[in-house]
């Protein structure tokens, strides 16, 4: 099984996926690295530009049919068994990225993205089997035991689960906005 483990850079994809590939004893693939290593794409700065349809061409060629957990943002545009949309509070987003060093416009875009559902929507747009997950005040093991617990249950599509329009006001400081905000 192709597992797709998708989110806003920010939303914990890497921690969750590694951990969830260990507990199913699945391989676990970074999909950057993947790329990179079959020389797809091209690196700006500490960006990958890559072609989609390219590489989701190597994924199915390599990896399908495989017991793989996939990580990456781009993930959910892959031909997989199963989307896992991580969703985290858009605050959270921004202050993650910004200990990060994000830059102000990339870190609006962010948490932007996460705050009008974007991955979610390109999920859905491409995926039949897609679980969206609200990280907000859990632990990995938390997140990955309710991901288990769904694959188990037999669950292959619950969307429509966090709502961050109630939260605009908190976020707008993240925003791109103009005017008075964040790093002003």
């Amino acid at each position: 099984m192709l597992i797709a483990i998708t989110g806003t850079p920010g939303v914990g994809k890497t921690t969750i996926a590694k951990l969830l590939a260990e507990r199913l004893g699945y391989e676990y693939v970074n999909l950057r690295e993947f790329a990179m290593s079959l020389g797809i794409g091209e690196a700006k700065g500490d960006e990958l530009e890559v072609e989609v349809d390219e590489l989701a061409y190597f994924v199915e060629k390599k990896l399908k049919g495989k017991n793989v957990v996939l990580d990456g943002h781009l993930s959910h545009l892959m031909p997989v068994d199963l989307v896992v949309v991580l969703r985290a509070h858009p605050r959270i987003i921004g202050e993650r990225l910004k200990e990060r060093g994000y830059s102000r416009e990339k870190i609006g875009e962010n948490v932007e993205a996460e705050l009008v559902d974007v991955i979610l929507i390109e999920a859905l747009d491409n995926n039949e089997n897609v679980i969206e997950i609200d990280t907000t005040n859990k632990t990995p093991e938390e997140v990955v035991n309710e991901i288990l617990e769904l694959m188990k249950s037999g669950v292959k599509k619950r969307v429509g689960i966090v709502d961050w329009s109630e939260v605009y006001d908190e976020v707008i400081p993240y925003l791109r906005l103009g005017g008075e905000g964040y790093g002003s």
